[in-house]
């Protein structure tokens, strides 16, 4: 069984985020995905609008996603992907590089963005803070 992994806050979610799962998910036979807590946002600056419980209750809920599990802070990283058997990690092309540490334990692959829609884009469009 090939397994992947990818990494998010999943708030706001949107066609992005659903293409992004849908295109991880075809790299292999079970995808992990795990979602920043309410705390880790914090410590980060961010503050999600929709609750860390609520925000992994949706994406149990979609297809693509076959386990989802807390991200609680930038190192675990290596731990998850050796703990889960992790053969591919996923993030979109605006973290190219910055994972590649992880070479050294799986096959890390860049997605492209969707192009014209991010939680960043819709939150400006609300008028709410974006961090």
């Amino acid at each position: 069984m090939k397994r992947v992994i990818t990494y998010g806050t999943f708030d706001l979610l949107h066609k992005g985020h659903i293409r992004l799962l849908k295109r991880a998910k075809a790299l292999g036979d079970h995808l992990t995905v795990c979602v920043s807590t309410d705390e880790f946002n914090a410590e980060k600056g961010k503050k999600a609008y929709t609750p860390y419980e609520d925000r992994k209750y949706i994406l149990q809920a979609i297809k693509y996603v076959d386990e989802v599990i807390p991200e609680t802070n930038w190192d675990q990283k290596i731990n998850d992907v050796i703990e889960n058997n992790i053969d591919v990690f996923v993030m979109g092309d605006d973290w190219k590089g910055k994972f590649d540490f992880l070479k050294d334990y799986c096959e890390v692959i860049y997605l492209p963005r969707t192009e014209g829609i991010s939680s960043t884009k819709i939150r400006q469009d609300l008028g709410m803070k974006t961090k």
